[in-house]
């Protein structure tokens, strides 16, 4: 595989689509390049966690919303394409979706009402060109789960500590929230969003 990846260039969405392989393996298109999405054992134990408590607030709420196994965003660029770490999907709007029956993808901001990004250590992606593209697309809520303080002062502050930041869509602008410890993590999507304080998504 990583020799087959040497080989490739810059890739178009559409070349990104017909490459995929039906292997298990996840990847995400930055700038035409394939960039391997490989999550060590806790991210992936709190992407399970986040999922679990949102399908409950989902049956709770009787919402038409349920949460993919995998889907892929496409923004605007005609060179990016995304796979959130936890994505909440309307299936209602997925009516209007070209791509989902054949793709698992999406074009429009409407389908998602969430999608939450678990920070690595390519977060700079998260608060910046993925924050953008999200916000642009009208996508109504955007979490950055940083469980291990990972990222910039500029994005989680001074003294570094463990964060989740909601990214709330008012006016089609993002409004930032941060929650820390103890603090009641609030979601305008999930009302109390299954998560009584933001440790109870930390490890």
């Amino acid at each position: 595989m990583a020799r087959e990846l040497q080989q490739i260039q810059k890739l178009t969405f559409e070349e990104f689509l017909d490459w995929y392989p039906n292997d298990g393996s996840r990847y995400e298109l930055i700038d035409g390049e394939l960039v391997e999405m490989r999550p060590i054992g806790d991210h992936e134990e709190l992407a399970g966690l986040i999922t679990r408590k949102l399908d409950r607030e989902i049956e709770r709420l009787s919402l038409p919303y349920f949460i993919p196994k995998s889907c892929c965003v496409k923004p605007e660029s005609a060179t990016d394409a995304y796979l959130p770490d936890v994505i909440v999907l309307d299936r209602q709007a997925l009516q209007k979706e070209p791509l989902w029956k054949t793709a698992s993808t999406i074009i429009y901001g409407s389908s998602a009402p969430l999608v939450v990004e678990i920070a690595s250590t390519n977060g700079q992606d998260d608060y910046a060109r993925k924050l953008e593209d999200y916000e642009a697309m009208g996508i109504r809520e955007y979490w950055i789960v940083d469980y291990r303080a990972l990222d910039g002062k500029r994005f989680i502050g001074d003294p570094k500590q463990p964060t989740v930041s909601i990214y709330q869509l008012i006016d089609d602008r993002y409004q930032a929230q941060q929650f820390r410890a103890n603090d009641p993590v609030q979601s305008r999507i999930f009302f109390r969003a299954g998560f009584r304080r933001s440790r109870d998504i930390e490890f």
